[in-house]
């Protein structure tokens, strides 16, 4: 009895800490990723890979593009189209195959749900987000604008498990501007089903093309996000 009382005594004090190690090291896990998504997103627009309304301009690209497993857009007549199948696809590939395992717009690893969003036309001023196509790439039939997929995109990173695969929620964008978030939100991100909009770290509701929601502005989620240090 002695025995079994001195290792649940152990385990007590040793499960918590294996859990926090376990959070913190996701935490660093998807800051690193965020990273190389942005390494691969500045590849892409140099190499002008994906150039769907032809003016010589690089675009940035989802996660089914970047990984190879889907075909880039392209430009029929200088209009924006979807690539073909076994022609189209980019290769070499600038992130592993593992991000073509695209699931309701999103890549899971190491404990945290990714979602890249690309930017639609500019409509008064305000430019909408478009998410990946549920399976993984451009959806055919709502493309992002070309124009604006040469200077805008972003991606955001939550826990697949709240409180315990992760806790922070984490953001990046065409500027290398990584941003955290402590998630203690009414409805923290959480899961495939609840992770944030696209403008969620914005300072204009409806608008990628905002100013960061940091520094004193308030951001659209009520969130207070900060620069990762």
């Amino acid at each position: 009895m002695i025995v079994v009382a001195i290792i649940a005594i152990i385990a007590s004090i040793a499960i918590p800490k294996l859990m926090s190690a376990r959070l913190a090291a996701n935490e660093s896990a998807a800051i690193s990723t965020l990273r190389s998504i942005a390494s691969a997103q500045a590849q892409i627009q140099s190499s002008a890979a994906v150039d769907s309304d032809a003016d010589g301009g690089g675009e940035y690209a989802f996660f089914g593009e970047l990984s190879g497993a889907f075909p880039l857009r392209v430009s029929a007549a200088g209009v924006p189209a979807a690539g073909a199948v076994g022609t189209d696809e980019l290769n070499p590939a600038m992130l592993s195959s593992a991000f073509g395992d695209v699931d309701l717009s999103t890549v899971q690893r190491s404990g945290y749900v990714y979602q890249i969003f690309l930017p639609a036309a500019t409509v008064a001023g305000v430019t909408d987000g478009e998410a990946e196509a549920i399976g993984g790439g451009a959806d055919a039939a709502n493309l992002p604008d070309a124009d604006n997929c040469e200077i805008l995109w972003a991606a955001y990173a939550w826990p697949k498990d709240v409180n315990k695969t992760g806790n922070r929620a984490f953001f990046i964008n065409q500027e290398g501007d990584l941003l955290q978030m402590n998630n203690r939100l009414a409805a923290p991100y959480n899961g495939t089903a609840a992770g944030p909009a696209f403008d969620a770290a914005f300072s204009i509701a409806g608008d990628m093309g905002s100013p960061l929601g940091i520094n004193g502005v308030a951001a659209i989620d009520t969130g207070v996000w900060t620069p990762v240090q």
